[in-house]
């Protein structure tokens, strides 16, 4: 399983140290550093399930730059999000956990850390 995280953020934090308690085999993403590509994040959209504006960070400056509230949210918009989402990634809500069944959760919580070790092991 691969967990896309920010060092700087405590959820993601909490989420490792859930991951290391149980045992977990995962690999660390630093999406910040390691940008995911367009292509990627459709891929991870599918797994868990979710459209772009669903797991984008509105309340960051540079969401507030692009306009990103106004922005519609429906099948011919998803390309211009997903393209903002891979051109600042500090938009992606996280950490984001995709597990080796090919699923994926935004984990959030400890449930739902929880949640993609179930589904997992």
């Amino acid at each position: 399983m691969e967990i896309w995280i920010n060092p700087a953020c405590s959820k993601c934090r909490s989420a490792l140290s859930l991951l290391d308690a149980e045992g977990a085999d995962y690999t660390v993403r630093r999406y910040l550093e390691d940008v995911p590509a367009p292509d990627e994040i459709r891929a991870v959209l599918d797994r868990l399930g979710l459209e772009p504006w669903d797991i984008t960070r509105t309340q960051e400056a540079a969401a507030k730059e692009l306009g990103l509230k106004e922005w519609a949210r429906d099948a011919a918009a998803r390309d211009r999000w997903i393209e903002a989402l891979a051109a600042h990634p500090k938009l992606i809500q996280r950490p984001i956990i995709t597990a080796d069944d090919g699923t994926a959760v935004v984990a959030r919580s400890e449930d739902a850390v929880r949640d993609a070790l179930g589904r997992h092991g």
